[in-house]
């Protein structure tokens, strides 16, 4: 046993030496340039890592779009939390699982883009305990979005493919004890992957001012299938039945329109509301899976050795990138979110009786 942890942590340290020396080579992913030169993150002491120093042009990118992107998660995240949370006929069960992925993501861009940012000068001055926070975070809130993207690809399948049992399968309660359970499962998940990096954080760095973990094989090929294969395969398989039930049920609404009744003419505007819904929420799914490939697809090309540099900046900033851009599919495709801003901006939530305004 003694020799083979000698090993692992052998070959972990090595892997740390390689994964420094190709960021040394490569300083960043947006710029071939570096400058040579570079300032001590700790002038006091001999082993501070260095600070990197960038030409002035793609300083001032990264520092003044990266901060607006933060800046725009955060706002439009809080708006859907506060607008879900206020307006009682925003409480819907499809709607619940959007307010657990708009916590998640305002988490990102409130706690994770500026800790990113600030790893970007290559110093982290915040010590080992915020480090360790920094990654458990990291892996927390994206379980949590893959963890809800496969809740709402379930809802939708319930809505389309038995809306006869829909309202009395899927309650508030049940939604509530499923979204509960998804963040259990995430922070478990998380604490499992992490277990032995966060016990010696000090193993994995080089220089003093450095932030990295670095996890076994083993644990990153559980991460990938946890956090990205299997998910997407029961989101793909479960939005495949989706919209064929939906192109079978638009044809016979199409062949039955002449003699469409009252109530059947109910049930064909909440079934295409229902559509309606299901599109949205699969953009909202494509849209995450098309953000998180680059990144899976160069986690996976570590693991195998296909490449020697850590997580690039690009793919990481474009998962995080996912978090602003759900609020914003939710304005183009929803009337109630548009109105329901108009609402928190001008303060109308403040009136007595708001939580009852219909936004439909």
């Amino acid at each position: 046993m003694g020799v083979e942890e000698g090993r692992d942590k052998s070959a972990v340290c090595q892997r740390a030496l390689i994964r420094k020396q190709s960021e040394l080579s490569s300083v960043s992913s947006l710029s071939n340039e570096a400058m040579e030169e570079a300032e001590l993150c700790f002038p006091q002491l001999n082993t501070s890592c260095r600070k990197m120093m960038r030409p002035h042009s793609e300083a001032m990118l990264i520092y003044t779009l990266l901060p607006c992107i933060t800046l725009l998660t955060v706002v439009l995240n809080l708006l859907v939390i506060i607008s879900i949370s206020h307006f009682r006929q925003l409480l819907t069960t499809t709607n619940l699982f959007l307010l657990s992925l708009a916590v998640g993501d305002f988490l990102v861009g409130f706690l994770q883009m500026p800790a990113a940012i600030l790893l970007l000068q290559g110093c982290w001055m915040l010590g080992d305990l915020l480090c360790a926070a920094y990654y458990f975070l990291g892996y927390l809130t994206v379980s949590v979005s893959v963890g809800n993207m496969v809740l709402i690809s379930v809802d939708r399948y319930m809505a389309i493919c038995d809306p006869m049992f829909y309202s009395t399968k899927v309650t508030v309660k049940r939604v509530q004890l499923c979204v509960c359970l998804c963040w259990i499962f995430s922070a478990v998940h998380s604490s499992w992957i992490l277990r032995n990096s966060l016990k010696h954080l000090d193993s994995y760095k080089i220089c003093h001012g450095e932030c990295v973990v670095i996890g076994s094989n083993a644990e990153e090929i559980v991460d990938l299938i946890v956090t990205f294969l299997g998910p997407i395969l029961v989101i793909t398989l479960l939005y495949t039945r989706v919209f064929v039930v939906a192109v079978s049920q638009a044809r016979a609404m199409r062949s039955h329109i002449a003699a469409v009744t009252l109530q059947r003419s109910q049930t064909v505007k909440a079934k295409k509301s229902e559509m309606k819904a299901a599109r949205t929420l699969g953009v909202v799914i494509a849209v995450f899976i098309l953000c998180s490939c680059p990144y899976y697809c160069f986690a996976f090309a570590v693991v195998n050795n296909l490449v020697r540099m850590s997580t690039s900046i690009i793919e990481l900033w474009l998962l995080y990138f996912n978090s602003c851009l759900n609020p914003v599919i939710y304005v183009f495709f929803y009337p109630w979110f548009r109105k329901s801003i108009k609402h928190v901006v001008t303060l109308q939530i403040l009136q007595p009786g708001s939580s009852q305004t219909n936004l439909m």
